[in-house]
């Protein structure tokens, strides 16, 4: 019987925690330090690497992402080193996808040029507006002039780029953000990340918006309109989604991050990197350590992970069901039959479809465009005992 991970693929994440600022929205595990030995932090990620490449002999890698913090301040040497590993420990697709994202204000030419000779094929850019006023709001160190050069580089070096926006920032009115949208689609982009902006405890926006001092933030209303013109505008020149984030032209899909919503396994190496992997018919939840001191100390011993968690089937059933249907592909519920032991109960798929939040074609369950505005809630309904 084939192993359920293998329907997503197999990938590998590796996560550079360093920042050169910290931005107020970021929940994510991101540091700023003054200085970084490089090569003690090659020498960690090859530890790593090795120990999982033992957990996963023989798996075909089907892409491999450099996240963060800010990977693109990683000297492209050791980039070059780490993939040069990749390539010894596994044996890659044929179209084997290498991202790496990178921050405008950590850009030039040289460098770029540097990623793509160690082997980097796609750069995912983190602009997040496309006007001064805003990036300085959202913490950003960059321009927008400096972004648009950063981009024009980026462009010229790699065939696949991609970049991120935020909206329903502070004070954005709807033709704001449609005039910007039609601006960044016009840039010769073949994929693009579109996320509203959300307010997350522990961070300074976070902790600003507990005080009422993060003020002109859009009513759900406004929000809800936002989205609706963002599928509008992808739609009409040529970037659907496929995600409900994420909007790419044909074929230029984030492979790494469809392995996370068709349920793949992938192996999560640095502070705080997640994974999911199966082991003789049975799927761990696995997540390293956050500190990066910590976890560079424990990559010396191969201890750089907390306890891991075994999934039951249930788990993986909802983990399956709640990826999946974020994809305008939807999910195959005989495929979450075969993880729950048991189907998804038609009673619950039928109120969902009667008010038009989701569509069920045969045995494949797809969320309508008005139900992607509520997934949550349409989840939780599914899911609900």
């Amino acid at each position: 019987m084939t192993e359920d991970w293998r329907q997503g693929g197999f990938g590998l994440y590796i996560h550079w925690p360093f920042c050169e600022a910290k931005c107020p929205y970021c929940d994510f595990n991101s540091h700023v330090s003054r200085t970084i030995d490089q090569h003690a932090w090659r020498d960690a990620y090859l530890r790593e690497l090795e120990r999982g490449a033992l957990e996963t002999k023989g798996r075909v890698l089907n892409a491999v992402f450099f996240g963060g913090g800010t990977p693109s301040l990683m000297d492209p040497e050791i980039v070059a080193d780490v993939i040069a590993a990749i390539y010894r420990f596994w044996p890659v697709a044929n179209d084997l996808e290498i991202t790496l994202e990178a921050n405008p204000g950590s850009v030039e030419a040289g460098r770029f040029q540097g990623f793509r000779d160690a082997g980097i094929n796609r750069v995912s850019m983190g602009i997040q507006a496309l006007n001064d006023t805003d990036l300085k709001r959202l913490g950003r160190i960059h321009n927008t002039t400096e972004a648009l050069a950063a981009f024009d580089i980026a462009r010229s070096t790699f065939d696949r780029v991609s970049f991120d926006l935020i909206y329903g920032r502070q004070n954005q009115t709807l033709s704001d953000w449609q005039l910007e949208l039609k601006q960044a689609l016009s840039l010769a982009i073949d994929h693009i990340s579109l996320y509203q902006l959300t307010i997350e405890q522990g961070t300074a926006f976070g902790d600003r918006y507990a005080v009422g001092k993060l003020r002109g933030l859009p009513s759900d209303d406004l929000g809800a309109d936002m989205y609706s013109a963002t599928q509008e505008i992808c739609d009409q020149m040529g970037m659907p989604s496929y995600e409900v984030s994420n909007h790419a032209r044909d074929g230029a899909q984030s492979r790494h991050n469809l392995i996370y919503w068709r349920y793949g396994d992938y192996l999560g190496i640095g502070p705080g990197a997640h994974g999911r992997l199966t082991q003789s018919g049975n799927r761990f939840a696995t997540e390293c350590f956050s500190n990066p001191q910590r976890w560079l100390d424990g990559a010396v011993q191969g201890q750089t992970e907390k306890p891991r968690e075994q999934l039951s089937k249930s788990d993986q059933a909802s983990e399956f069901l709640m990826m999946g249907l974020r994809l305008k592909e939807g999910v195959d519920l005989d495929r979450y039959t075969a993880l729950a032991g048991t189907p998804l109960p038609q009673s619950k798929i039928n109120r969902m479809q009667d008010i038009g939040m989701v569509f069920l074609n045969g045995n494949r369950l797809t969320v309508t465009n008005q139900g992607f505005m509520v997934l949550n809630a349409i989840l939780a309904e599914l899911l609900s005992d």
